[in-house]
């Protein structure tokens, strides 16, 4: 498609508008990371890396983002194996309520965060705690797990959309049994759908707050709500700016990880 001159340059300056508006706050949060006034006053009379030793020697900060890690790593981890299995079963098989199938796990994706939260709040006060389990780590992995489902299963659908079944069956025509012929042929063929699923689904369970409110119990604090929780204490203003520059640089390496693994359609046909 073929625009006039003052078409292309009018685009260009909606889309430096709207990259500004994204990613000027971003960059304002690392400039004040490195602001040596407390007030993080405008413009920074300096830069200093004071903060960054600081938040690093906050024992908070260190156990919310041990926190994070350790519940993104379950999440992705169930997200991976249930993520995978239903997409084979929507993409390989036919049967009655295979739509229906897919439109659920893409669902909870698409619901307001608060609603999700409520609602697993709600779901595990009502089955797991007359049984003794309260709302800790376990719910805050299982919540985070029902989004991250969504990632893994629309990355290994859109690979299996995109490459033959043919290829497992001439394997199980020449002798493989099923687990020779996932490891040698299909995982081959899914591995980088996979890999970006996983990492994408780290990401969304890293940065989430709304859902982990409602789902952890005390004593569990992830590094965004952390970061929540420190923004109305002055004297922590400067560390939450460094947390905050760290949250934005660890999820930025996921996502462009993936992205760079999605955008390689042509891995799906290499055995």
């Amino acid at each position: 498609m073929n625009f006039s001159r003052p078409a292309r340059i009018a685009l260009r300056i909606a889309a430096g508008l709207g990259f500004a508006a994204i990613y000027l706050p971003l960059l304002l949060v690392l400039v004040n990371s490195l602001n040596p006034d407390r007030s993080a006053s405008w413009p920074p009379p300096g830069l200093t890396l004071h903060w960054w030793g600081e938040a690093w020697r906050s024992t908070g900060a260190r156990d919310a983002l041990w926190t994070s890690v350790r519940a993104g790593a379950g999440a992705t981890a169930i997200a991976l194996v249930l993520g995978t299995l239903i997409a084979f079963a929507v993409q390989r098989y036919r049967f009655f309520g295979r739509e229906a199938v897919s439109f659920a796990v893409v669902l909870p994706i698409a619901l307001p965060g608060i609603i999700t939260g409520v609602a697993l709040n709600t779901a595990f006060r009502t089955v797991l705690e007359p049984l003794g389990v309260g709302l800790g780590m376990f719910t805050v992995v299982v919540g985070h797990a029902t989004f991250c489902i969504v990632v893994v299963f629309n990355n290994v659908a859109a690979r299996l959309r995109r490459t033959s079944g043919s290829y497992q069956e001439a394997a199980m025509d020449l002798g493989a049994n099923t687990f020779r012929t996932f490891a040698d042929v299909t995982f081959p063929m899914i591995r980088s759908a996979l890999l970006a699923g996983g990492l994408l689904a780290f990401a969304l369970s890293f940065d989430e707050i709304v859902v982990t409110t409602f789902t952890a119990g005390p004593g569990v604090q992830t590094l965004p709500v952390w970061i929540f929780s420190n923004m109305a204490r002055p004297q922590q203003a400067p560390v939450v700016s460094v947390v905050a520059a760290v949250l934005v640089l660890l999820s930025v390496v996921p996502i462009y990880l993936a992205q760079r693994l999605s955008a390689d359609s042509s891995g799906g046909g290499r055995l």
